[in-house]
């Protein structure tokens, strides 16, 4: 599965699980080449779309410009995805500003943002709720994928109600770690360690998942994403092998048990940020790879 370079080859692997139904079919939004689904009169840009247990918000907002207000009755998490990401909010349990890249939780209740600079803003919501009618695939989950579990939320904060705001540039890089993980509730959101320039081919990481869906999403360079699905024993739902060249900003869906690994082939440098709905437990039972584990626990019976 992985490299021994890679941190990654600590976990357990999982055992190979026969789906559950038919696979679906990875998504590859690449917004560089999708027209915007909303654009603001100021001139923000926001692309939405979908997974089984959430929605991913994508805004390349103008600066001063305010985002949609939001009163939801679940926690919203927001991604600063660039150095020259900015933003001011303002909810029911607190306020604050965030510059530079970074992770916000917001507490269910009112919520509103302000962006402060041009850098992208990527909210991510639970699907329950009537961004998931907006989004752009939502043809895709109009019946639920059989091979992703339900979502269970996570305990709640022992702290409380609370915006929680987690600047990335007072995380330092730790060997051992696999990348910067910031958990909530609901979701867990990684910022991947850079390439500059091409991964090397000899280290890629193929692996798969048994019952969750991986949100890629790609903030700076150019990727290919490398995907097989398993076949079962009907060969009219086999799929050839998939290798989709994506630029920045995107969002891919990649969805279990598909066998994956994504390959950063741009010249200069290359960043992503993955993203599950919810936590994953295996991450969290890693000593010090979820920096905000105080903050949020992890149930017990995870060991994390």
């Amino acid at each position: 599965m992985y490299d021994p370079s890679d941190p990654r080859a600590t976990l357990v692997a999982p055992a190979a699980q026969r789906p559950a139904g038919d696979v679906a079919a990875p998504e590859y939004h690449d917004f560089t080449r999708l027209a915007p689904d909303e654009i603001s009169d100021a001139g923000s840009r926001t692309w939405i779309t979908r997974a089984q247990n959430a929605v991913v918000v994508h805004v390349r907002p103008v600066a001063g410009d305010a985002l949609e207000p939001t009163d939801l009755d679940s926690e919203q998490v927001v991604i600063l995805a660039h150095d020259s990401s900015a933003a001011r909010f303002v909810t029911s349990a607190g306020e604050g500003t965030l510059h530079g890249r970074g992770v916000v939780i917001v507490s269910p209740g009112p919520c509103e943002i302000t962006a402060l600079g041009a850098g992208d803003l990527v909210r991510l919501v639970e699907s329950g709720t009537a961004w998931a009618d907006r989004a752009r695939n939502r043809d895709s989950y109009a019946v639920a994928h059989p091979n992703v579990a339900p979502p269970v939320p996570w305990p709640e904060p022992p702290g409380g109600a609370a915006l929680r705001i987690y600047p990335l540039a007072e995380v330092r890089a730790e060997p051992g770690r696999f990348g910067r993980i910031f958990r909530s509730r609901s979701f867990m959101v990684n910022f991947l360690d850079h390439h500059d320039g091409p991964r090397d081919r000899s280290k890629l990481s193929p692996h798969h998942h048994d019952d969750f869906e991986q949100l890629s999403l790609a903030v700076e360079g150019e990727f290919v994403h490398h995907i097989r699905t398993p076949w079962g024993t009907d060969a009219a739902t086999w799929r050839e092998d998939e290798h989709v060249t994506v630029g920045s900003p995107s969002l891919t869906i990649i969805p279990p048990p598909t066998v994956h690994t994504t390959e950063a082939v741009g010249a200069g440098r290359n960043q992503l940020i993955d993203i599950f709905a919810g936590p994953r437990a295996d991450f969290s039972a890693q000593p010090g790879w979820v920096l905000n584990a105080d903050e949020y626990p992890a149930p017990a019976a995870s060991g994390a």
